[in-house]
């Protein structure tokens, strides 16, 4: 069973639900929710040599592709592959070029820009915890899978990212094979495979690289298992968080704080997209041309602006937000939300956004006041994992520590 939208149990009082998550935290694995979850960093055992997984309390073990098992040794391959620039078509880019750790694998940038210099039409992702995301982009519901999402960024030329296409992927991937330390790490990585320095195997191991990328130690997660205090303001905000007047725990309420979650012992997984009000051009229904979300791959009018929830662990350094980074502070997405949607009054964007015919129904106004807002920035705040972002089992190789 995953862990649905919500995932809490019944009862509408916030202690309950707060009482809940805390005990979810200390008891890992004996709820629905939890579904294998392995207490504070214990270590998930493995064969011999295999991966051992090793989680925050309330993490589920990730599911792994029966073709792509975990390993050390491919997961070190992958960090390097993820930090080298050789690895786009012109040289000048890596992945981490637009995932950097200190953000939470995000860029901070509104548009990612590719390695030509073309800028993307939404923002890059954060990487956190993508091993549980049941899909892997802001609208596409068809990559399931680290593994073929990675042939978009690779491989996709609309937009341009890594640049890597029929008249360059040999000499991309020479230049990898040509360094002496690689074909030695793909060795281990694949082993007794003649032809290990591929680009299946380059997109194996950056997958197994980001599938180990899990971050699950903010001093809120200190706080549920009892290691850390928070201070009034930033419980206020949990309680409104968590409780019947902001309800955020709709969109946000699995343990890795979104909607969309896949795990090992995962048997039915949902796949919401939401419509948050953001737009309504000209008060037709409209998004921004090529910016439609989940319509652009169904075709259906009732999709039409309907995006994925993103994950709330690390928001305070993954701004600006929203797929096209059009909210620029936490203070900004706070204010949206509590009115319902948004109203652009002039331009060529102008429209109440608060009245599209998509919006969804757990978007609506609430009553906050200042200092309401203000608390729930604090606790949003709260989920920031200091240690991840400075992990050096995450960081880039080729630099000096």
């Amino acid at each position: 069973m995953t862990s649905a939208p919500g995932c809490l149990p019944p009862g509408s009082g916030w202690t309950g639900r707060l009482r809940w998550l805390t005990v979810a935290s200390l008891l890992a694995g004996l709820t629905a929710c939890g579904g294998g979850g392995r207490s504070e960093l214990e270590a998930v055992p493995q064969a011999a040599d295999r991966w051992s997984w090793v989680l925050p309390s309330g993490f589920s073990i990730p599911k792994e592709p029966e073709t792509n098992p975990m390993s050390a040794a491919k997961v070190e391959l992958g960090r390097h592959l993820f930090y080298d620039r050789r690895l786009s078509g012109n040289g000048s880019q890596s992945c981490a070029s637009c995932h950097l750790q200190h953000k939470a694998f995000t860029d901070g940038l509104a548009l990612a820009q590719g390695s030509t210099g073309q800028f993307h039409r939404r923002g890059a992702q954060p990487l956190a915890n993508v091993a549980y995301n049941a899909t892997l982009t802001w609208a596409n519901p068809s990559l399931v899978t680290l593994e073929k999402q990675m042939e978009v960024p690779l491989f996709g030329d609309d937009p341009v990212e890594m640049g890597v296409n029929d008249s360059n992927q040999a000499q991309v991937l020479a230049r990898i094979a040509g360094d002496p330390a690689y074909p030695d790490r793909f060795a281990l990585a694949f082993p007794g495979q003649s032809d290990s320095v591929s680009w299946a195997h380059v997109i194996q191991s950056i997958a197994a690289f980001q599938r180990s990328l899990i971050s699950g130690n903010s001093r809120y997660d200190q706080y549920t298992r009892g290691q850390a205090q928070l201070s009034a303001s930033e419980e206020r905000g949990l309680r409104l968080f968590f409780g019947n007047k902001a309800e955020c725990f709709h969109c946000h309420g699995s343990f890795n704080f979104n909607d969309q979650v896949v795990h090992a012992s995962s048997r039915f997984v949902e796949t919401p997209f939401h419509n948050t009000g953001l737009y309504n051009l000209g008060d037709r229904g409209d998004f921004p041309a090529l910016n439609q979300g989940l319509f652009e791959f169904t075709a259906q009018a009732t999709d039409r602006g309907l995006f994925r929830a993103q994950t709330l662990r690390n928001i305070e350094v993954t701004a600006p937000y929203m797929h096209d980074g059009s909210l620029a502070t936490l203070e900004e997405v706070v204010d949206f939300y509590a009115a319902g949607g948004r109203q652009i009054s002039s331009g060529p964007l102008a429209g109440d956004g608060r009245k599209h015919p998509n919006k969804s129904d757990q978007i609506a106004p609430i009553d906050l006041d200042a200092q309401e807002k203000a608390d729930l920035v604090a606790f949003l705040k709260t989920l920031t994992d200091h240690e991840f972002l400075a992990n050096p089992k995450f960081a880039d190789p080729f630099s000096p520590p």
